[in-house]
């Protein structure tokens, strides 16, 4: 090989060699880009399908709750009807108690007309004797056998008493034996109705005690499948913290990722501060270089108004979300350069200008705190720094009453 070409030959097959090289490297770390952003949507997948199905549980949860507030009514009616049975039976105790205690006293009365009655019996079963043995008592005897007049009131006064006192020997034992017989009766209907009364009270408490036992043993299944699957949930959340967790790490590699490629310096997020009794935080921990307000233009000629406050940090600083929320715009926009912002909900929104790089997309969800993006010069800026605005319905506010 010629001498004088040699060197020029290998000159350009070093560039060469360097070329390939340099797409190799390109080559390589877009495949470790791609590869976590797989893996990142393979996380995202998993953590949307745990919410699904946490959302699942969550309505049988409800589902449940609600049956389980059915039965628990059940069981309170089903109690208050036991009660009232339990009182009715206990009254219907009572009843037959003092029936019993009326039965006892009846029998003792009984017995003592029985014994009045047997005696009575004895006296009429007597007078017959009597009267059998005298033979006719016929009062045309009693008139033939007279001594005198006298003698013969006399005889029919005695007739007069002895037949009243038959009479009343002979009441006296119908009186007796139909009294009887009339309380016999009475006592034995008051205890069979209130013997029935009460088996039908027992009967009817055991059944509603069934009813409840079987209401409580089905009310306690569900509540054993309300804890199973809130058990489930609690498993589910712990699966999409760990999940989050992963997803946080992926995104912070990637934006890592892009700041590299885009030839950043990373560099440490400033300080999380607490939130501001409206709940916002501070973006980014630096030096407010510019206010709310009308400012002067650059040269001194006419005024400008400017919608936000400018914080100066070095370029590649990461941006925090003031509070969470969802990314409504995430693109260049004219002098704000790379422009993001957020919407908060009832009317509140932050936006973030200047950016050298976006770590969001619009549509994204966001947390407060959450890395959105990294300060830059980007747009009309005369120097790295982050111009940060509050909006509250499209208008601009003082940021400075929101930190």
């Amino acid at each position: 090989m010629n001498p004088l070409t040699a060197g020029p030959q290998r000159g350009r097959l070093v560039a060469l060699l360097l070329a390939l090289a340099t797409v190799a490297c390109a080559a390589s770390a877009g495949s470790a880009a791609a590869s976590t952003e797989g893996r990142l949507d393979q996380t995202q997948q998993k953590i949307s399908q745990a919410e699904q199905k946490k959302g699942v549980l969550t309505d049988q949860i409800a589902g449940l709750s609600g049956r389980i507030a059915g039965f628990e009514s059940r069981v309170s009616a089903l109690r208050a009807k036991e009660h009232a049975a339990e009182v009715r039976l206990a009254a219907k105790q009572a009843e037959l108690d003092q029936a019993e205690a009326e039965v006892k006293a009846a029998w003792d009365e009984l017995r003592v007309l029985a014994k009045r009655l047997q005696r009575s019996l004895e006296i009429l079963r007597n007078r017959l004797v009597a009267i059998y043995q005298s033979g006719s008592s016929d009062i045309s005897e009693l008139v033939l056998s007279a001594n005198d007049y006298g003698d013969l009131l006399q005889r029919s006064e005695y007739l007069r008493q002895i037949q009243n006192r038959d009479e009343t020997v002979v009441g006296r034992v119908r009186s007796l034996r139909d009294q009887q017989q009339a309380l016999v009766v009475r006592l034995k209907k008051a205890k069979e109705t209130i013997e029935v009364a009460r088996d039908q009270i027992a009967a009817e408490e055991q059944n509603i005690a069934s009813a409840r036992q079987a209401v409580e043993s089905q009310q306690n299944k569900l509540i054993s499948a309300r804890r199973d699957r809130r058990a489930v949930v609690g498993r589910i959340n712990g699966q999409v913290d760990h999940l989050e967790d992963v997803e946080a790490d992926l995104q912070a590699k990637i934006q890592q990722e892009i700041a590299a490629a885009s030839g950043l310096n990373t560099l440490p997020a400033g300080p999380l501060t607490s939130p501001s009794a409206a709940g916002l935080i501070w973006p980014v921990s630096g030096v407010l270089t510019s206010g709310f307000g009308p400012r002067s233009s650059p040269g001194g000629v006419g005024s400008t108004y400017h919608e936000g406050i400018d914080i100066s940090v070095p370029e590649g600083t990461p941006i925090r979300a003031a509070a969470s929320g969802t990314v409504i715009l995430a693109s260049a926009y004219g002098g704000y350069g790379n422009y993001t912002c957020v919407d908060h909900g009832s009317g509140l929104s932050t936006c973030y200008g200047h950016q050298s790089a976006f770590a969001v997309t619009s549509g994204q969800k966001v947390d407060q705190g959450q890395v959105i993006g990294y300060s830059g010069n980007t747009g009309a800026s005369t120097g790295p720094h982050l111009h940060f605005e509050v909006r509250v319905n499209g208008v601009a506010q003082d940021p400075m009453g929101y930190l």
